[in-house]
């Protein structure tokens, strides 16, 4: 049985990486680009949100998060677009780039947040120690960034933005600067998963190096999970469904945790989880395939007989 304070657990880091799955459906469903530089954004997200926090800046830190994320994001876009570097290439380097980066924003591999102020201990003196605060905050995060994205997708630029990712060679026969609009779509995807770093720095009141690591594997996990379940009908419906899905992945990874799995198996799960996720398509299509196949031997040994 899952406990109240594993639920409670499941429902925060939910909502805390469904920013990072968002950022996914951004990048990798709507421009169609396998966007690398996921894990570097979110470390650097992680680090410049501790950094402000213990300088005494806690709400700061999360613009401030979001701003150096769309940096990342930035950059990548530039090497894609300027200089004709493939896109998973692309990431690899500012991903890997952004490791030294990391670290000189850190000072050292890890930052301690235990003594300092955070958006979570503030929120917590204005409700009270037994209120959900952490659920509260991470929730009113989440939920925040998945409407600002639906409605930024329902602009001009974000309607351009999609028809990039459909059709670039259209796109530019319709004077559309697809440069420009793959730039906006991988800064805005990139301000996303640095957020979720930053808020993540906060929940945990620590930031680690290494914490990006199989951070895309997370992603795409919630981000495929979300969308075999809800399927891929309106827009709205499939951000949500990123948000949904990362929540439900967090309970499988709670489910795998109470039964007393090694933590060093979650990477494998997570792994299994997206293969199956991937495949669920493939494998519904050879289903239906093979029971009509089936009816109609059925039906042709009926008209026989």
């Amino acid at each position: 049985m899952l406990t109240y304070a594993v639920v409670s657990s499941a429902l925060e880091l939910g909502f805390i990486y469904a920013l990072v799955a968002m950022a996914l459906f951004l990048s990798f469903r709507i421009l169609n680009i396998a966007d690398m530089t996921t894990g570097g954004a979110f470390v650097l997200g992680c680090a410049v949100s501790a950094t402000a926090a213990a300088a005494g800046h806690p709400f700061l830190a999360l613009p401030l998060a979001m701003l150096a994320g769309a940096a990342a994001g930035f950059i990548t876009a530039a090497l894609q677009t300027r200089f004709g570097v493939p896109s998973i290439l692309a990431g690899i380097i500012t991903d890997t780039g952004l490791y030294t980066i990391n670290l000189t924003v850190m000072g050292s591999a890890n930052v301690n947040l235990l003594k300092t102020t955070t958006v979570f201990t503030t929120v917590q003196d204005l409700l009270g120690k037994d209120s959900p605060y952490k659920l509260l905050v991470a929730a009113v995060i989440s939920i925040a960034v998945c409407a600002l994205l639906i409605l930024f997708l329902g602009t001009r630029l974000g309607l351009s933005i999609r028809a990039t990712g459909d059709n670039p060679d259209m796109v530019r026969a319709s004077s559309i600067n697809t440069a420009f609009t793959i730039t906006v779509g991988l800064c805005v995807a990139n301000a996303m998963t640095a957020l979720s770093g930053a808020v993540l720095a906060q929940y945990q009141k620590s930031a680690d190096i290494n914490l990006g690591t199989g951070m895309i594997i997370i992603g795409l996990a919630s981000l495929i999970i979300g969308e075999t379940i809800f399927g891929h009908r309106s827009l709205w419906l499939r951000a949500v469904s990123a948000l949904a899905g990362s929540i439900i992945y967090r309970f499988i990874i709670a489910i795998a945790l109470r039964m007393n799995l090694p933590a060093e198996f979650l990477k494998l799960i997570s792994a299994i989880i997206v293969a199956l996720a991937i495949s669920m398509p493939a494998m519904q299509k050879s289903i239906r395939f093979r029971r009509q196949r089936h009816a109609a031997a059925a039906a042709q040994a009926k008209e026989g007989n």
